[in-house]
């Protein structure tokens, strides 16, 4: 049996006030976030010949070893790929997604449209005294992807009625005003 051609394919891993990017070879560039979590296939053009500059550790995606970033994103994606609701959200336009995040005493509930690379499209942010705060991604100056293969974010899912009630009933952000 003989191996699939192998391309080169750029990947970040965005944290949000930074990144971590990758050269992987793969059989295809959907093969990549499949099999890795967290991760993104660039393919800006712009953007791949700029990276063409840079000095990145290039891996084949079947040759990862234990003291790459990557190998922990597989470990992971690998738990998850068992898991009832994974990879159940890729491929849509759309996904509408409903948490819960408490910080310092602090509980808001937190509406979101995210488009197919997992970006957030538009949001509202619900306070403790229920006061219902809208934004979009012009207002965010961070905006990394969330992993739509993770099975957890698809028990989050919401369908988009209820986001649009949301975002009817919310008032712009008052920073963003």
């Amino acid at each position: 049996m003989t191996r699939p051609e192998r391309r080169r394919y750029l990947v970040l891993h965005d944290y949000g006030m930074g990144g971590l990017w990758w050269w992987v070879r793969a059989a295809t560039p959907e093969e990549i976030p499949r099999r890795v979590a967290e991760v993104e296939v660039i393919d800006d053009p712009e953007t791949m010949a700029k990276a063409d500059g840079w000095d990145l550790e290039e891996v084949d995606l079947d040759a990862v070893d234990q003291y790459s970033p990557l190998w922990d994103m597989i470990q992971t994606r690998l738990r998850q790929s068992t898991a009832t609701g994974f990879a159940r959200l890729v491929g849509r336009d759309r996904v509408w997604l409903q948490r819960v995040e408490e910080e310092q005493g602090l509980r808001e509930v937190y509406f979101t449209e995210h488009g197919p690379d997992g970006r957030r499209v538009r949001q509202v942010r619900v306070t403790e005294t229920g006061d219902r705060f809208r934004s979009t991604e012009d207002d965010w100056p961070f905006n990394p992807p969330d992993d739509l293969y993770d099975p957890e974010l698809a028990d989050k899912e919401i369908p988009q009625r209820v986001f649009e009630d949301e975002w009817h009933r919310a008032k712009p952000e008052p920073e963003w005003d």
